[in-house]
């Protein structure tokens, strides 16, 4: 009996619960990626006339991905985050921003070769 109830309750706790989807194992570094991107987004245009469109890039990626809801929340989210960071620091082009420019694109460059050499198929 007690066993009965045991495994009816479990059952009952199963269905209940949503399942929840696993990350892939890239997860932190499209996210910091995305944040990556998103300081971009900013600071390119403010010292480059002609600039790379890095939330086009990020779209893409996203739509290569195709994460589901919440990662994509996620990955949206730091993007945004990279925005925002760097547009409380810079207003102007400055050559602290041109050095963090060019570091990011740096960043940029290995982060997204590391997520391709590891993890592509």
């Amino acid at each position: 009996m007690r066993r009965a109830i045991t495994s009816v309750l479990f059952a009952f706790a199963a269905s209940v619960a949503p399942a929840l989807a696993v990350d892939p194992p890239y997860e932190p570094e499209m996210e910091h990626l995305a944040q990556t991107l998103g300081s971009l987004y900013f600071l390119n245009p403010l010292c480059n006339a002609a600039s790379t469109d890095w939330r086009d890039q990020m779209s893409d990626l996203i739509t290569k991905d195709e994460p589901d809801p919440d990662r994509q929340g996620r990955l949206y989210g730091a993007f945004n985050a990279g925005y925002t960071a760097y547009s409380r620091l810079y207003r102007t082009c400055t050559p602290s921003a041109q050095d963090a420019l060019a570091r990011l694109l740096l960043d940029a460059e290995s982060t997204a070769r590391d997520i391709h050499q590891h993890y592509s198929e």
